[in-house]
C-alpha cells in the first residue's frame, strides 16, 4: 500500500512540474527557465492588428526579461475577447466598443458578460472605411440598397460597425445582399466583381483597401453629417474622422468617415509587474511601432493611451501612467 501511494504522489508530482513548465494563458505562470509566455491575439493578416502585434511581440521579447512573445493571426475583436475569456491569449487588441460591450454584457455579448477584462492602453482611431470600386457608381450610402456588401465576418466588430452605420442612415440588412466575409476576403471578392462594397474598420491606410487599389481605381463612400450626428448619439464611442486625401492610389479628395479606437486589454489576474513591463516598453520603442505600420503606430503615445478607454485599466497599466504623471 506504501508503495503504491509512494507511485501516486511522484505522478502527481510530475504532472505539477509538467504543467508549471508549459505556463499558462492569463495565468502569468512563468515557465521553466522562469519564461513568461505572452500570447496575443491580434487580427486578420490584411488588417493593421497583425503587423502591431508582431512588432509588440518583438519589443517585449528584447526588452522584458524571459518573455516568450508571440503574435497570432485571429478573427479580432469579438474573437480576441472570447479567446481572452477562455485563457487561450494573454493580450489582446480589440475595439473600445467591443470591450464595452463584453464589460458589461451587451450586444452580441448579452448573456455572456465578461467583468475580468481590463485595459492596457488605447491605440489609435480604427476608421470605418467604406470601400468601392469607382465603376460602381455607389456615390453614397442610399446607393448600397439593393448592392451586395461585404459587413464583415459574422458577429465581428467591424460588423457591429457596419449594422449601427447604416442603421443611423436608415438602411437595414434587409436593404441590402450581405455578404459576411472578412477584410482579405472582401478585398478579394471586390477585385473579383463578385460585390459591390465592403466595411472595413482598421487603421489607414489599411492592407486589404491598398491591395485592391493596385489592381482598380477605388472609391470610399464618405458620411454625411446627419447620418454621423445620429450615430453618436447613440453610440458615444464613435468619432468623426476625415481620411486625408491621397491616403490611397486614385484616392483625390478627402472622405468623412467615423472611427472607434483600438486598445490592448488583458485579463483582471494578469501579473502587475508584467503588464507595466509590457506597457512600458512599448512606449519606448515606439520606433519599431511605427515601422510596423507608419500610419498608426505614430499615434501610439502615452499622452493618449487613456483617451476614450471604455473599462477599467488594469493596476500594471494605471501604475505607469501615474508614473508619468497621465
Amino acid at each position: 500500500m506504501l508503495r503504491k501511494i509512494l507511485a501516486l504522489l511522484m505522478v502527481m508530482l510530475i504532472a505539477a512540474v509538467f504543467v508549471t513548465g508549459c505556463g499558462g494563458s492569463n495565468t502569468g505562470v512563468q515557465g521553466s527557465g522562469g519564461q513568461k509566455f505572452i500570447n496575443i491575439a491580434t487580427g486578420g493578416t490584411a488588417g493593421t492588428y497583425f503587423p502591431l502585434g508582431g512588432a509588440l511581440a518583438e519589443i517585449w521579447n528584447k526588452n522584458i526579461k524571459g518573455a516568450n512573445a508571440t503574435a497570432q493571426a485571429t478573427g479580432a475583436s469579438v474573437a480576441n475577447v472570447n479567446l481572452l475569456k477562455d485563457g487561450k491569449a494573454d493580450v489582446i487588441f480589440v475595439q473600445n466598443d467591443i470591450a464595452y460591450y463584453a464589460y458589461t454584457g451587451s450586444e452580441m455579448f448579452k448573456d455572456k458578460k465578461y467583468e475580468d477584462i481590463r485595459g492596457l492602453a488605447t491605440l489609435y482611431p480604427e476608421t470605418i472605411q467604406i470601400v468601392t470600386t469607382a465603376d460602381k457608381g455607389i456615390k453614397a450610402l442610399a446607393d448600397l440598397k439593393g448592392k451586395k456588401v461585404a459587413v464583415g465576418a459574422a458577429g465581428s466588430g467591424s460588423e457591429a460597425n457596419a449594422r449601427q452605420i447604416l442603421e443611423a442612415a436608415g438602411i437595414t440588412y434587409n436593404d441590402i445582399q450581405v455578404q459576411y466575409l472578412s477584410f482579405s476576403e472582401a478585398a478579394n471578392s471586390l477585385k473579383d466583381g463578385n460585390i459591390d462594397a465592403a466595411f472595413v474598420t482598421a487603421g489607414f491606410p489599411t492592407a486589404a483597401i491598398t491591395d485592391i487599389a493596385t489592381q482598380h481605381k477605388i472609391a470610399l463612400i464618405p458620411l454625411d453629417d446627419k447620418t454621423i450626428e445620429t450615430l453618436i448619439s447613440k453610440y458615444p464611442f464613435y468619432s468623426r474622422t476625415v481620411i486625408p486625401a491621397n491616403t490611397y492610389s486614385g484616392q483625390t479628395e478627402d472622405v468623412t468617415a467615423v472611427s472607434v479606437k483600438s486598445m490592448l486589454a488583458v485579463s483582471a489576474q494578469y501579473p502587475e509587474d508584467l503588464v507595466y513591463q509590457m506597457v512600458k516598453t512599448m512606449y519606448e520603442n515606439k520606433d519599431r511601432l511605427i515601422a510596423a505600420h507608419e500610419h498608426s503606430g505614430k499615434q501610439i503615445v502615452p499622452e493618449s493611451g487613456k483617451e476614450n478607454m471604455s473599462i477599467p485599466l488594469h493596476p500594471g497599466a494605471e501604475k505607469y501612467f501615474k508614473e508619468i504623471g497621465k
